[in-house]
């Protein structure tokens, strides 16, 4: 019982500072945080900043939509289109058959 009881003592006491007016616990906490800024980090190259890219290349692809563009929905319906509007647009995909369709309903477009 008096080792546990000398082993809490001992750990009470806290070494002098190496260097007048520097903290302790400072050299630690830095060290702590380290591994923290790392993985988050990684998470901004990972996950974040690539899902940012293709939501940028999917915005710059619905606002080039253009008439006459072959384009594929989201649903798999390829067609061309015959007509832009704002937030729509007409896709011919069989002779005289048109489909409306949100603009975000395009995944892809090959240009003639």
């Amino acid at each position: 019982m008096n080792f546990f009881l000398s082993l809490a003592h001992a750990q009470a006491e806290a070494p002098a500072p190496a260097v007048p007016g520097q903290p302790v616990g400072a050299p630690g906490m830095i060290a702590q945080l380290l591994p923290l800024i790392f993985i988050i980090v990684i998470f901004y190259f990972l996950l974040i900043r690539p899902q940012q890219q293709r939501q940028k290349q999917q915005r710059d692809l619905l606002n080039s939509l253009q008439k006459g563009d072959e384009v594929t929905t989201i649903g798999g319906i390829k067609g061309i289109i015959t007509q832009v509007k704002e937030d729509e647009v007409t896709v011919e995909v069989a002779n005289n058959v048109q489909m409306r369709f949100a603009k975000s309903a395009i995944a892809s477009k090959k240009s003639q």
